[in-house]
């Protein structure tokens, strides 16, 4: 009686350890069963009676270990040798090709090439490719996503265009027709005309600063795009990130002018920063600050009514302290903030 009772505390003790959830014994129980029915002469059916399983389980055990010794003990794959049923390559290559090219369903896919839909979803779901949002929507392929180890890493720069707000508000709020009178207004007062002398209200250019791993972010609102502007303005967003203990590495940038000048990368070179170039028509690889444009033009450019250009101008310092400070950011879990260490102003 006291052996059954030590027994089943010895069961209760390794099944807190079995290796999968399937495994009646863990390799070091199966190697005290071997052990006993093949070095300690016991039977198979006492030995399985004392780890509680099965007489054939016991003689399996006990035969591997006779031919293969401790290591035949381990866990061994479950998976067939073959698999007579298995979707052949061609027609997963062919599933894989309607998926990126035409971005079909599994059972438009399966109507086309004669496949039942679950198989088609099977075929998707191996390949990473059973979400549409995984795939790029101008090539295709599947998407990439990258973030750098440490903030600093990898700073993303690029220039955004708002057009200024008239007096009396812009057309998104007060209308078109309403709109385009402020607009001619101010454009009238202001003295600005475009090449062709029609009155026009100018341009805000919003040069923006994104760290990759935090997301946490610099902006200046400048008059224009040149080299001389945006490498002020990386002058002073490493200056502002090294003021809260973040050292920039790299620097990603699309093929703009000012980012391809001789001057941008005599500029680097003299911070100490590696400049890198986005692929040409390919903005997916600077995406992070491309969603960002969109947050700040929802946020903030066209959040609500502005009566004129220098009162929006006026909302973009506390909209910044928010994004970086309070907002949650969808793809860290928290604000941008929380991923940098020993900020200044972190735990307000």
């Amino acid at each position: 009686m006291v052996r059954v009772e030590l027994s089943r505390n010895r069961f209760t003790h390794q099944e807190a350890f079995v290796s999968h959830a399937n495994a009646a014994l863990t390799p070091r129980a199966r190697l005290r069963l071997a052990r006993l029915i093949v070095e300690d002469g016991w039977s198979p059916t006492a030995a399985a009676k004392m780890f509680m399983v099965s007489v054939p389980t016991a003689r399996k055990w006990a035969a591997r270990f006779r031919s293969e010794g401790p290591a035949g003990m381990l866990d061994r794959s479950s998976r067939p040798r073959t698999c007579p049923h298995r979707t052949p390559e061609v027609v997963k290559r062919r599933i894989v090709a309607l998926r990126w090219r035409r971005r079909l369903g599994p059972v438009q896919i399966g109507g086309q090439l004669g496949v039942a839909p679950s198989t088609v979803h099977a075929v998707l779901v191996r390949c990473r490719l059973n979400r549409l949002s995984h795939i790029d929507r101008v090539t295709g392929e599947p998407i990439r996503r990258y973030e750098h180890p440490h903030p600093g890493a990898m700073i993303h720069v690029d220039v955004t265009k708002f057009a200024n707000i008239p007096h009396g508000g812009g057309h998104r709020f007060v209308g078109r027709q309403r709109g385009r009178a402020n607009a001619i207004a101010t454009a009238t007062r202001t003295g600005e005309r475009s090449p062709t002398y029609r009155p026009v209200i100018g341009t805000a250019f919003v040069h923006t600063v994104i760290d990759d791993h935090s997301r946490v972010a610099y902006v200046e609102i400048c008059t224009d795009e040149k080299a001389v502007t945006a490498i002020g303005v990386l002058r002073r967003a490493v200056a502002w990130f090294a003021d809260h203990g973040v050292t920039v590495e790299r620097v990603l940038s699309d093929n703009g002018s000012c980012y391809r000048s001789h001057r941008w990368r005599e500029a680097c070179n003299e911070l100490g920063i590696v400049p890198k170039k986005t692929r040409p028509y390919r903005p997916q690889t600077n995406g992070k600050i491309e969603r960002f444009h969109r947050t700040l033009a929802d946020g903030w450019a066209y959040a609500r009514f502005y009566s004129n250009e220098n009162e929006r101008r006026s909302a973009l310092p506390a909209w910044i302290h928010s994004y970086n400070h309070h907002r949650t950011h969808s793809a860290i879990g928290g604000p941008p903030i929380s991923r940098i260490n020993n900020l200044p102003g972190h735990h307000r």
